[in-house]
């Protein structure tokens, strides 16, 4: 049998610090490594799968129409990506939308359709307000979004046009805004910064401060979208509508796929402004539309929130349990657990040997991001493997 690991370490370039399993095999909550062993996912490839592992109605959509069309470029017209533009538009506050490959150019997208927005309406500008600890994603550009120094260290000079300022404070959102500001962009919950939760007004306190400079306000709900918080959009839990928005992770439930939709009054693009050869592709559309079709019409949103409150009242008790858990926050099935020491790895290798996958969020924090289809039992046994690992960690 290959060591698919030392192979790996010979031929893939060295920028990830992989969890030491190779994964072969999943089925809703489940995945099983090379050697056979199973795990409970609390990972589900970075808060993607969210109808678990290989969904049969995902499965069977893509089976169906890669047999049917894979690729057509947007020369033409392809009607899942008609369809899955109409099911968004109808099921969101917004009017217009751009199929895309990932959540990076789904914010990439949406920061080059407000410059192209503060040119046309705000005399050209063009700088971006973003936040401490928030996360765009990797390209040049949105390293420079994010707001987090060591990512920017590497590969300074970054380009020009974005304000990092403090998170969940609107006075410095107020004073960093200038003439030259096009548009504030936020996750409603930080995810890779720590899974943040924003004040109860603060969300609110910027809409009314964009609405007030004439400026567009931009969510990132790349991880937020799509259920994970216990509502179909993350916005919607903060009784706000954003002019810009960004989805993908969960968008497609495992299929690299993402969106960005605007308002009518934000959809500046004109012919030839935007593309993308593979975006909106008839698979990736497919599987998008088969993920967002499911999980309206089950309700997934309403189990989110049913399980997710379980999850926390469960994680609370560990909380109170052991000392050396510092906090539990979160919202829906989007959760991190904070510690009093860096013993996150030592955490999450305890957990996979365990048969639990969890991710390492800071030195000092985990995070738990499941599938939206979950129940209690799956609930239950992360929760005792949980404590059996809490338990070997030295008071």
């Amino acid at each position: 049998m290959n060591n698919w690991q030392e192979l790996e370490s010979k031929y893939y370039m060295q920028t990830i610090v992989r969890v030491p399993v190779t994964l072969v095999k999943g089925k809703g909550a489940l995945v099983w490594d090379d050697k056979g062993k199973e795990y409970l996912d609390f990972v589900c490839g970075l808060a993607v799968n969210c109808l678990g592992h290989c969904h049969h109605v995902v499965a069977d959509a893509v089976a169906e129409q890669a047999n049917t069309l894979i690729q057509t470029s947007n020369w033409y017209y392809t009607v899942p990506q008609i369809r899955l533009a109409e099911l968004l538009v109808k099921n969101s506050c917004l009017d217009r939308v751009f199929i895309c490959n990932s959540g990076l150019e789904a914010n990439e997208g949406a920061v080059k359709l407000a410059r192209r927005y503060g040119s046309l309406k705000l005399n050209g500008a063009y700088e971006v307000i973003t936040t401490m600890g928030s996360f765009h994603g990797r390209s040049l550009a949105m390293t420079a979004a994010s707001g987090q120094p060591k990512m920017h260290e590497p590969y300074v000079p970054l380009p020009v046009g974005f304000v990092n300022v403090a998170n969940n404070d609107i006075e410095a959102v107020r004073s960093a805004t200038t003439d030259k500001t096009c548009a504030v962009m936020l996750e409603p919950v930080q995810g890779e910064g720590g899974v943040n939760i924003p004040g109860d007004n603060y969300l609110k306190e910027v809409r009314q401060w964009c609405d007030r400079r004439g400026i567009l306000l931009i969510l990132d709900e790349v991880q937020t979208g799509i259920c994970r918080l216990g509502a179909l959009f993350g916005y919607e839990l903060y009784g706000i509508e954003p002019d810009i928005l960004t989805l993908a992770k969960g968008l497609g439930s495992g299929i690299p796929v993402g969106a960005l939709l605007a308002k009518e009054r934000a959809s500046v693009f004109i012919a030839g402004d935007h593309n993308s050869t593979f975006g909106g592709n008839p698979v990736t559309s497919t599987a998008a539309y088969a993920t967002l079709k499911y999980v309206i019409d089950n309700d997934i949103a309403g189990n989110v929130s049913k399980v997710g409150r379980y999850l926390m009242d469960e994680l609370k008790r560990l909380k109170d349990k052991y000392s050396f858990i510092t906090d539990v926050r979160g919202r829906g099935l989007l959760v991190a657990i904070e510690f009093n020491s860096d013993i996150g790895q030592s955490v999450l290798m305890d957990c996979l040997s365990k048969g639990l996958l969890v991710n390492k969020l800071k030195p000092d924090a985990i995070r738990l991001i499941p599938p939206l289809i979950i129940g209690n039992n799956e609930v239950d046994r992360a929760i005792g493997i949980l404590d059996e690992a809490f338990s070997g960690v030295v008071k």
